[in-house]
């Protein structure tokens, strides 16, 4: 793969991701380097350890790898499709340390990592700086339920147990939380911040 007209480093996020998947040493070096930063960003926050934080991008990195033949460009970034993994693989890896549910007097600490930390600055593509800006505007009762569903993987019934509130009410803050998710996230203008 030396006939390339450019730098290996400037190539499109797809085409270094295809040549991940042939093996190419070198696509495979740059593959890794452009995106090491954003996926133990990801593992970090959601793990707060930084040696699983280590295990989980590369394990992410192995899965990229397997998998680079099913990527489809159409349901989104390389970067996003790869932090999606890298989240995934955390929130597997926290499932399996923790048995018991979160207290919920540690979500907000917890939301203060979704919302606004230095892993922001790991984070820096432009869909999770949305992602996280769009959780922050939600009503907090809201937020706390879609961050106990959505990182540590908590049912309904876990949710309104730990809450103390009815089971009807913690599926009516998930499902609105993630409707509101959804307007913010697909409005054109959801990369303005107007109050």
């Amino acid at each position: 793969m030396s006939g390339f007209r450019f730098p290996v480093g400037r190539l499109p996020d797809e085409a270094l991701l295809s040549g991940l998947a042939t093996g190419d040493p070198e696509l495979a070096v740059t593959f890794v380097r452009r995106f090491q930063h954003r996926v133990f960003g990801v593992a970090m926050a959601v793990t707060g350890d930084p040696q699983l934080a280590e295990d989980i991008a590369q394990q992410t990195f192995e899965r990229a790898w397997r998998h680079a033949q099913i990527y489809d460009s159409r349901r989104g970034s390389v970067t996003t499709w790869l932090t999606t993994i890298a989240h995934n693989l955390a929130i597997d890896a926290v499932r399996a340390r923790r048995t018991e549910p979160v207290p919920p007097e540690d979500l907000d600490a917890l939301l203060g990592v979704v919302t606004e930390t230095p892993e922001r600055w790991a984070l820096v593509d432009e869909a999770s700086s949305q992602l996280r800006a769009a959780v922050a505007r939600l009503p907090r009762a809201q937020a706390r339920a879609l961050v106990m569903a959505g990182i540590y993987g908590m049912t309904a019934q876990q949710i309104a147990e730990a809450e103390a509130i009815p089971l009807g009410t913690a599926k009516t803050r998930i499902r609105a939380a993630m409707a509101k998710l959804r307007t913010t996230l697909a409005s054109p203008e959801r990369g303005g911040h107007g109050q």
